[in-house]
């Protein structure tokens, strides 16, 4: 992992809450969801103590929240292996483009790959052509063998 001198990348824990939900609030809102800090907040504490995902965060030198990726555990039944979801990515907008989003990309592969996972699956918005661009330059690859389908419930 190459951390610059003025980022940090930590595994979230309990003790990041109150920078982790105020940066999660914004991701939810930048997706046109209302803000709700404490919703936030109680989600995401819900997650950790479960140990239901793992949460990358990025601070400044300041301590200040640039940025986080989350990751929900799965598993593969053809390779009878573990799979990681990188279900979010956010960036706060006056710290795009210094490469935060990149380096919580890598940090999560690193993570998935220390765990013996077989892959990290993800999904983005036809039009999110920045985050696109990432993802192909890191070797991620656009599935185009298979349609994804939900039921919302």
């Amino acid at each position: 992992m190459n951390d610059s001198p003025a980022v940090r990348i930590v595994r979230a824990g309990h003790e990041h809450l109150p920078v982790l939900a105020a940066l999660f609030d914004d991701y939810r809102v930048f997706y046109e969801r209302s803000s709700d800090l404490d919703g936030a907040r109680d989600y995401l504490s819900e997650r950790l103590s479960n140990l239901e995902s793992v949460i990358f965060l990025a601070l400044g030198h300041d301590q200040r929240g640039l940025g986080f990726t989350q990751l929900y555990p799965s598993f593969t039944s053809l390779r009878m292996r573990r799979l990681w979801i990188l279900y979010d990515l956010y960036v706060s907008p006056q710290a795009r483009r210094q490469g935060i989003g990149r380096a919580l990309m890598e940090h999560a592969a690193e993570f998935a790959r220390a765990t013996g996972a077989t892959r990290i699956e993800l999904s983005t918005a036809i039009d999110n052509h920045p985050a696109q661009a990432l993802y192909d330059s890191l070797g991620y690859d656009k599935d185009d063998a298979f349609y994804f389908y939900e039921l919302a419930l």
